[in-house]
């Protein structure tokens, strides 16, 4: 071996395990063949195979994440066979799949090199990532991966961690597949849909517990179970719709009511959970994937560019650009209107959406009074100008649901208000927050508020 190298490669090997079988001896070596100095190879490999790596549990999870370390239990694996495509004769001819767990949780994965265990094995692995598969997070085992048997784990065995995890509404999320919860019924109604040819009935509403709310659905009858109702559910899976988890509830599923005595002894109560919801910090919203029927309030700092009047696809109601589709090409667009909105509390930012009717009540113009304005001033920006004088720097408050995506947090709300009972509180937490004494002399608060329209 080259003696240049040869601190390199040992160095390597103690950060990373063994780098021939990996694969990064050969990325090294690529390095090198570039004429790239070992020292900065070395660096650029620990960078990319292992620098920084972050050291994650299940419920930590959350998409595109990538380079870190997680520790689970085995409870399901699958191979299956893979056909090569056309005209690649190299690659990974399986796929390995299944489900692993920790205390905290567990998620499905997928791994293209087959792991050093089975069924009930702890195997830990470096250097994983995480995707979104049909709308869920999904454990990556790649062949840069990897992946050891652990002998002697602290987790807990596999009869307790094939066990459906208990969690409270607020804790569910992408990563999860089939949890239990105790929960009370806020909404209910049924349905008939079509499912592969045959109509089916659902039902669907909302639960809620001492934490937050979700959207439910269940494809059996729920015999007794009504508003109000305080039920258990056992086994129910996790199904993930627009980055928003929803309880579906199967034939496999448990669903039982919560005798008197117990609901006593629970941190909520129907009428507790059915008030309005506390407006939250964005800070908090930004810290989670998603959340359900929430509530937050902050000042419009900025109205963004394709507010006003917009044209919709009449097949898709997607948004058009000159008369063009995305899905449907050349169409004749659907006049509506809209408000994009940045919201800030000063604990952070977010983009509110206001669909039409929101739209026309914080206005204070219907869409033929807008498109009035906009014919009468002979400027397609025209509302979106007014939108942005009338809006920016005004107080309000949302309900709604959020999202996390790449570019920050995306709330569609539902509803919308001036919270004017909470002025004289904004006032004092400002004081604190420049250093005053609130009970200095001058530092009364007027109880005023603004009209939206």
């Amino acid at each position: 071996m080259d003696e240049k190298i040869a601190p390199q490669l040992e160095e390597l090997t103690r950060a990373l395990g063994d780098i021939e079988k990996s694969g990064i001896r050969a990325e090294f070596d690529k390095l090198l063949a570039f004429r790239v100095p070992p020292e900065v190879a070395k660096e650029s490999i620990l960078r990319k195979f292992g620098g920084k790596r972050k050291v994650l549990k299940v419920k930590d999870l959350s998409a595109s994440l990538k380079n870190f370390e997680i520790t689970g239990r085995i409870l399901d694996l699958g191979e299956k066979a893979l056909r090569p495509q056309e005209g690649v004769h190299e690659g990974p001819s399986r796929l390995y799949t299944g489900v692993l767990a920790d205390e905290t949780g567990s998620v499905m994965f997928s791994s293209w090199r087959e792991l050093p265990g089975s069924v009930g094995d702890v195997i830990n692995v470096r250097n994983a990532y995480t995707r979104l598969w049909q709308n869920r997070i999904r454990l990556s085992i790649g062949e840069q991966s990897l992946v050891s048997k652990v002998s002697d784990s602290s987790l807990p065995p596999l009869s307790e961690l094939s066990e459906s995890p208990a969690k409270k509404l607020i804790d569910i999320g992408a990563a999860d597949f089939s949890v239990r919860t105790v929960a009370c019924v806020l909404q209910l109604s049924h349905r008939e849909v079509l499912v592969r040819g045959k109509q089916s009935k659902v039902i669907s509403g909302v639960l809620a517990d001492e934490t937050g709310r979700l959207p439910f659905s269940a494809w059996v009858e729920l015999p007794g179970i009504d508003i109000g109702s305080i039920i258990r559910i056992e086994g129910a899976q996790i199904r993930m719709f627009r980055g928003m988890p929803s309880i579906n509830i199967l034939s496999s599923t448990k669903v039982s009511s919560v005798g008197s005595e117990e609901a006593e002894s629970l941190a909520f109560t129907f009428e507790s959970a059915a008030k309005d919801p506390t407006p939250f910090k964005i800070e908090e919203i930004d810290s989670r994937d998603s959340m359900f029927d929430i509530a937050a309030a902050g000042n419009v700092v900025s109205v963004r560019p394709g507010s006003g009047i917009i044209s919709r696809c009449p097949e898709c109601s997607r948004v058009v650009q000159k008369s063009n589709c995305r899905a449907h090409g050349k169409v004749e667009g659907v006049r509506d209107m809209r408000i994009k909105a940045i919201l800030d509390d000063g604990t952070g930012a977010m983009s509110v959406m206001f669909p039409r009717e929101l739209a026309e009540s914080i206005y204070g113009k219907t869409l033929e009074e807008a498109e009035q304005l906009m014919f009468s001033d002979i400027s397609k920006d025209a509302v979106y100008e007014d939108l942005r004088r009338f809006l920016t720097g005004r107080y309000l408050a949302v309900r709604g649901n959020s999202s996390k995506g790449e570019y920050g947090i995306s709330f569609v709300a539902e509803s919308a208000w001036v919270p004017e009972d909470d002025l004289a509180v904004r006032v004092v937490e400002l004081l604190h927050r420049l250093g005053q004494d609130e009970e200095e002399p001058g530092s009364e608060v007027s109880g005023g508020g603004i009209s939206l329209a």
